[in-house]
């Protein structure tokens, strides 16, 4: 919540916190684990239609000013806008066309598991997207992303169950 409620307070256009974020705390209650266990960072995702370098740095030194540590050094900001320009150097694997908005970027997650959102609203409302629904996370499986084939679907899968040991995963084909 303390990464929302900063984030609502910097009126990023389109903003979204999610991926492990969202997830990993539902799956440490399910499992009874400690709220943070597993979380390396807090993905906050906005969109702005500056895909310069120059826009998205000037971002990410705003919201770092705006957190204290340890959040200052795990709150990672990126425009989504952006992410079709380095995806691939990065992971090696085409990204597709640009994306739309921050929550076009669910659809594009590894796995449905991964693919949660959430804002807190100016009347503090909460938002949440799940374009693939909550089943998975709920049942703790963790299957590929139907629309999507991903390289690296096994080693992200690997990783969520050494945390996660309960999680069911089901191999990509």
């Amino acid at each position: 919540m303390h990464v929302m409620e900063t984030a609502r307070t910097l009126d990023l256009p389109d903003w979204l916190v999610f991926s492990g974020a969202i997830y990993q705390p539902v799956l440490n209650h399910l499992t009874g684990r400690p709220a943070d266990h597993g979380i390396k960072d807090y993905d906050l995702a906005y969109f702005d239609p500056d895909t310069s370098y120059e826009a998205e740095d000037a971002v990410i030194r705003k919201v770092a000013q705006a957190f204290e540590p340890p959040f200052r050094e795990m709150v990672e900001v990126r425009n989504q806008a952006r992410v079709h320009l380095w995806f691939e150097a990065k992971f090696g694997e085409p990204y597709g066309p640009p994306l739309v908005s921050s929550a076009d970027a669910l659809s594009r997650f590894a796995s449905p598991l991964n693919a949660v959102a959430a804002r807190l609203e100016a009347d503090g409302a909460m938002t949440l997207l799940a374009p693939f629904g909550l089943e998975d996370l709920f049942s703790m499986t963790y299957r590929a992303n139907p629309n999507r084939k991903v390289s690296g679907f096994a080693r992200t899968a690997a990783a969520a169950q050494r945390r996660w040991p309960e999680l069911t995963v089901i191999p990509q084909e």
